[in-house]
């Protein structure tokens, strides 16, 4: 016969331990000041009476955030940048969409064309918002493919 005891209980001389077969109890006799302790004791028997104690399992838990506002205060959210495509006289417009959809992901035709002739008429425009590992790695990519561009912290977010 196995019984599994799980109880919170204070690491002291002064803790009782006398199981009954088949019932779950608090182990804490007497006052309990230490709470952070979580421990499993299991007995092993064949009948009524005393059994052999295993060595205890002892965890240490940790309590929990209280609301979800404090999980994003303490997180802090790193400012968004945006990707700046140039205009420049030397790459063709067809080349500049299909280059857009290669290196951003999720770009449509749509938006590539629009970015594009944006660009082309007013000299600068923004091809994406995102963090600034990514904005970095976006404009090294179009760089790499012949496109003028930069970046610079988004105003505004997101």
């Amino acid at each position: 016969m196995e019984t599994a005891i799980c109880g919170r209980l204070t690491l002291s001389p002064n803790t009782v331990f006398n199981p009954k077969s088949g019932e779950k109890q608090s182990l804490c006799k007497g006052p309990c000041t230490n709470r952070g302790i979580l421990m499993a004791i299991s007995t092993t028997g064949t009948g009524k009476g005393a059994g052999i104690l295993e060595k205890p399992l002892i965890e240490r838990t940790t309590p929990g955030r209280e609301s979800e506002f404090d999980l994003r205060k303490s997180r802090k959210i790193a400012p968004p940048y945006q990707v700046m495509l140039h205009n420049d006289n030397y790459n063709k417009r067809e080349f500049v969409v299909q280059v857009l959809m290669k290196v951003i992901p999720g770009m449509t035709l749509d938006n590539a064309v629009n970015i594009m002739q944006e660009a082309h008429y007013n000299g600068l425009a923004v091809v994406i918002i995102c963090a600034q590992a990514d904005a970095e790695e976006h404009c090294m990519q179009l760089r790499g493919n012949g496109l003028l561009s930069s970046i610079e912290p988004a105003s505004g977010g997101c």
